[in-house]
């Protein structure tokens, strides 16, 4: 089962304020980014269609530490880690790191949720057992 996953990612213009600097908005499309990957790395998509229904990740709660700067172009590692999997939620840390410093640090959780019974409105749900079976917690530093 996957608990981590690496990708690199250029800031671009777009991405920066007047200074050429990432725009702290940003740094949570880039934790964005990392976690789509991470589920394409493993054959999923996080927005899939099935018999039951359209279902998908709100989210709960997010968060992140600016240590450093980041400027247009430069490339940015980012380290995603399955940090807490419950039933119905997954939390992520993503470390942003630029030449072997750590730049940024976040963190966010993820609900799945579906569509709910009144228009516009949602529900959690428990993950699906061909997520939740593919996806397990990292280790802590000791194990």
């Amino acid at each position: 089962m996957a608990y981590e996953y690496k990708t690199k990612r250029m800031v671009e213009f777009a991405d920066t304020d007047m200074a050429g600097i990432l725009h702290f908005s940003n740094y949570f499309r880039f934790m964005e980014s990392v976690e789509h990957a991470f589920f394409r790395s493993l054959g999923l998509s996080v927005h899939p269609h099935s018999q039951t229904g359209i279902w998908g990740w709100a989210r709960g709660e997010a968060e992140c530490r600016y240590e450093r700067p980041l400027r247009y172009e430069e490339t940015v590692d980012l380290h995603l880690r399955v940090a807490a999997k419950g039933s119905k939620s997954i939390t992520y840390e993503v470390t942003f790191v630029l030449d072997g410093e750590r730049v940024a640090f976040g963190s966010m959780t993820v609900i799945c949720v579906a569509r709910g019974e009144e228009p516009g409105t949602l529900r959690s749900m428990t993950i699906p057992a061909e997520v939740a079976d593919l996806i397990d917690v990292a280790p802590t530093d000791g194990d």
